[in-house]
């Protein structure tokens, strides 16, 4: 059993499905902790030590941010910030006039057990910003992240259909694995 750490229950709706494709049981907790400025495994680090420190058992937490070619990396580790301010809206005001629309959805999985040091999973997506929003599945940026191959933004996918690739299936199938090979028989 795996208890993932997190407020946000679009990740849980993803984690479930994705933990189901690999046949292991998990279950989730809001316990709230604080986050440090840093790069996305510096919050995964410091989330799933907190968190495996008071509940005194293994626990895992994602952060994901995306992370946009044309403007930096922005906004990056910022990204949750950047949706409850700028949103959507404002990620397309600030690719105006760029030509360059590559763009990249990362997670990554801490680990950690009250008795070792945090392991780290990173996983990614490629894609682009697109012109507009489209669709109406998933959330935060999920509108205006458009896979090419797949000629549709992640909100106009269903979650079965973003869990065969995306950024958190990605993560989440790395430490799934590493799990698998060390603590399952």
């Amino acid at each position: 059993m795996i208890t993932f750490i997190t407020g946000n229950k679009h990740k849980v709706e993803e984690a479930k499905e994705i933990f189901n494709n690999f046949n292991i049981e998990f279950k989730y907790m809001d316990l709230g902790y604080c986050e440090p400025q840093g790069t996305l495994e510096d919050v995964a680090i410091a989330g799933a030590k907190y968190a495996s420190s008071k509940l005194k058992k293994s626990v895992i937490v994602e952060d994901a941010g995306l992370f946009i070619r044309a403007l930096n990396g922005f906004p990056g580790t910022y990204s949750s910030y950047v949706q409850e301010t700028i949103g959507n809206t404002g990620i397309l005001n600030l690719m105006k006039g760029f030509d360059d629309r590559y763009a990249e959805f990362r997670s990554v999985i801490g680990y950690c057990t009250p008795k070792t040091e945090p392991k780290t999973f990173l996983g990614h997506v490629k894609g682009q910003i697109a012109f507009q929003e489209k669709g109406e599945d998933g959330f935060a940026f999920d509108p205006l992240f458009y896979i090419e191959d797949k000629g549709k933004t992640f909100a106009e996918l269903s979650i079965k259909e973003k869990n065969q690739f995306s950024h958190r299936r990605n993560s989440l199938k790395l430490f799934i694995n590493w799990y698998k090979d060390n603590f399952t028989d």
